[in-house]
């Protein structure tokens, strides 16, 4: 079998299409049948081991996972032996691993759901990081009511196309911000205003938000305090920085500042949750989201796949496909 791999920290030239046998399974895991992964801004900060903060975690001096890829979508094959199977051979699941850039992958049961049966496999993989970030941010790290006004910088991006939608789904008011080229991508998805950063200052004029979700830019935290209520929360989960913190350092000098200011500031990032999976999926099953796709690249060209995430502007999700 075809697995994505890498022996040293680099750029996406590091990474390369080995054969390997097929795995086997583990207690409490199923081997899965990848018809497609998903790609996220996670897969290149582990290529590169970036920001260096978090390299003991990975490994000091090479990856502790050399294989690629986390979001997976797929049907079980095998059950590994323990405990009783949440599945059964032939279910047909989306969730995430290490290795999905590959023919098959094992994964823990716990960190599965059922596919929805209205969706195909291309866009069940575009679901688990990028939609559980964005419902994360606005239904826990917030608690978004009906009402509420909502500003998204970075709204055509992965996590940001699903969380203009998760914003209307509650009941939310919704501004998108993008560039030119995505303002009806971003119309599209539900947003109730759309705003061509190019061409205008999302921070500028009279509206306050509840919510400010800034997925994308490098705007200090505390210029976003006279856009927000006086009770409003700026979610942070990007930015750009040096080595050693990356976007880190630009997110814990917000965080800092929040117990001296009456909004709020807090972090989101990307974790694993399978209750945050079935609540994203649920929305997608109803109808009320749907994933955006971008590029759909085949197995050969997953080093590709990352390069491209990698340079930021994506409309959506791309996914690697397997066949």
């Amino acid at each position: 079998m075809r697995v994505l791999t890498q022996d040293r920290y680099g750029s996406a030239d590091v990474l390369r299409l080995e054969e390997v046998p097929v795995p086997e399974p583990g207690p409490g895991q199923v081997r899965l049948r990848v018809h497609a992964a998903g790609v996220n801004a996670l897969d290149w900060h582990l290529m590169r081991g970036a920001p260096l903060l978090v390299r003991p975690a990975l490994g000091l001096r090479r990856p502790k996972h050399a294989e690629r890829g986390v979001d997976v979508a797929g049907v079980v094959e095998a059950i590994g032996p323990g405990a009783a199977s949440r599945f059964a051979i032939g279910d047909a699941v989306l969730g995430w691993c290490f290795g999905a850039f590959a023919d098959y992958a094992c994964a823990d049961q716990d960190e599965l759901v059922a596919k929805p049966p209205s969706i195909d496999f291309e866009q069940a993989a575009a679901i688990p990081t990028s939609a559980t970030t964005a419902w994360r941010g606005l239904h826990r790290t917030v608690e978004l009511q009906p009402g509420q006004r909502v500003l998204i910088i970075g709204a055509s991006g992965g996590v940001g196309s699903y969380a203009v939608q998760i914003a209307k789904a509650a009941g939310a008011e919704v501004t998108g911000v993008c560039s030119a080229r995505n303002v009806e991508l971003v119309r599209s998805l539900g947003a109730d205003h759309v705003v061509d950063y190019t061409r205008e200052d999302p921070l500028r004029g009279n509206i306050r938000y509840d919510v400010i979700v800034e997925l994308a830019g490098t705007t200090s935290p505390l210029r976003y305090r006279h856009a927000l209520t006086r009770r409003g929360t700026l979610v942070l989960s990007s930015g750009v920085g040096g080595r050693w913190l990356g976007p880190l350092g630009r997110m814990i000098l917000g965080l800092a500042a929040s117990p001296f200011v009456s909004q709020r500031i807090a972090l989101l990032a990307a974790t694993t949750d399978p209750d945050e999976l079935q609540a994203v999926t649920a929305l997608v099953e109803s109808g009320a989201i749907r994933p955006v796709m971008d590029r759909r690249f085949p197995l050969a060209e997953a080093a590709e796949a990352i390069r491209y995430i990698e340079m930021g502007h994506t409309q959506g999700k791309s996914v690697v496909v397997m066949s």
